[in-house]
């Protein structure tokens, strides 16, 4: 009887955190949602109401033809789409050979990866800015990408050499019996048995490319070439917040992650699920 109650204590408690951990997600969402739809004398009038008195698409029209945004949008899917393909490319080329290929240093170039992804963007971007402006890519868009994958390449590598190491070598030399190279082995018989891992590093190296702000704030200041973290801020003008066309450029940022998280959570939950009890 006792134990019976503590279950549902224990199961009552639980209950509770979630929800309280799920209103504490969802409350910025949902204001950041409301704030969009209000005109500016309900944003800056003294009442506070939890839903707009008089809903308006105004805020969405002056984000879209008064401002940058569009610019700041097509930046940001650029950049982040770029990296991506690059970051899956690099990393399949990279892990299978640190996984099947022998030569020297293969076992310090693997701990080298996961030194590399730990070291803080916050000490790397003055080195970058050097660089990139030596080599005339400072504010462009290339420059972003390149920089980026500095820190999409290394972990995407390193997890990819997981699933690549539970992967049977016997299919490979089978292939290669029958006359297939190494990289035909890669792209035929490999990387279609990893599909879960492309699709988690995928996920990962575009948000992370998306949401990037320090190495976007350094490398380009230019206004054409900005991308979505760095352009919000212009919606501030000294001590004036346009907060009804801001949260409508945050809502609409986000579209893209969810849209790419929802085309393949099919992958990215067995990703996830097979990393964890994989060595």
């Amino acid at each position: 009887m006792r134990r019976r109650r503590a279950d549902r204590l224990t199961r009552g408690l639980g209950t509770v955190v979630l929800v309280v951990l799920v209103v504490w997600t969802l409350a910025p969402l949902y204001w950041m949602f409301v704030t969009s739809l209000k005109q500016n004398s309900e944003i800056y009038g003294e009442a506070v109401t939890l839903w707009p008195l008089a809903p308006t698409l105004e805020n969405y029209r002056v984000l879209f033809s008064e401002t940058n945004f569009p610019v700041y949008f097509r930046n940001s899917v650029i950049v982040a789409v770029a990296t991506t393909i690059l970051s899956l490319i690099a990393a399949s080329l990279g892990a299978y050979a640190l996984t099947r290929l022998r030569f020297p240093g293969r076992r310090f170039m693997a701990r080298a990866l996961v030194y590399t992804y730990l070291m803080p963007s916050s000490l790397l971007f003055i080195p970058l800015l050097v660089i990139v402006r030596a080599i005339g890519l400072q504010n462009t868009l290339e420059g972003l990408v390149f920089s980026y994958l500095g820190f999409t390449v290394p972990f995407c590598t390193w997890l990819l050499m997981g699933y690549f190491m539970s992967t049977p070598i016997e299919l490979e030399e089978s292939a290669m019996i029958d006359g297939c190279t190494r990289l035909g082995v890669l792209v035929r018989i490999v990387l279609p048995l990893t599909l879960p891992a492309l699709a988690v590093i995928a996920f990962f190296s575009f948000t992370l490319s998306w949401n990037e702000f320090i190495y976007a704030s350094v490398l380009v200041s230019h206004a054409s070439v900005r991308t979505i973290p760095t352009g919000i801020p212009n919606f501030i003008v000294q001590d004036v917040f346009f907060w009804g066309p801001m949260m409508a450029s945050t809502l609409v940022s986000a579209i893209p992650p969810l849209a790419v998280y929802f085309v393949f959570q099919r992958f990215l939950i067995s990703g996830l699920t097979l990393g964890a009890v994989k060595g």
